[in-house]
């Protein structure tokens, strides 16, 4: 089993419903457990168009997929959820984005591991250091 983080934000509709939903969806698959869920925080939108606060948080996984079955279950929650890709850093009913996937390291064009943003962005640190503060140390030792 390989362990693995998921970025997890909505900004559409009933958004702790709809990240509630999103884990449900997840934990339900056979090939992935659920282990921590962290808080989930209020926070103002990064780039895109004009939008709501969005609401995010992190979630520890347990998972025998690989890294791009798991990307395409994660974008079938999002579809399934109504997210439509219309508008980039656009508003969102759910976005699920691999944070952390073990320790690979992937740059394809459809899926960068760890998340090349994840540094620079506080509704993704804040939670997931949360769950997982040994990770503090790593990340920064990441950055040098």
């Amino acid at each position: 089993m390989i362990e693995a983080f998921i970025g997890i934000g909505s900004n559409i509709g009933e958004r702790q419903k709809n990240l509630k939903k999103a884990i449900t969806y997840i934990d339900a698959h056979q090939k992935i457990t659920v282990e921590k869920v962290s808080s989930f925080i209020d926070t103002l939108p990064v780039g895109g168009p004009p939008q709501g606060n969005y609401l995010n948080g992190v979630i520890k996984i347990k998972t025998t997929l690989s890294p791009y079955d798991l990307l395409v279950f994660l974008q079938s929650i999002e579809k399934k959820l109504g997210r439509k890709r219309t508008v980039r850093f656009g508003p969102r009913t759910i976005d699920l984005d691999i944070i952390l996937y073990g320790e690979e390291r992937i740059d394809t064009p459809y899926l960068k591991v760890p998340h090349p943003r994840m540094q620079e962005r506080e509704f993704v640190l804040k939670p997931l250091f949360e769950i997982a503060p040994q990770l503090k140390k790593i990340l920064a030792g990441s950055k040098k």
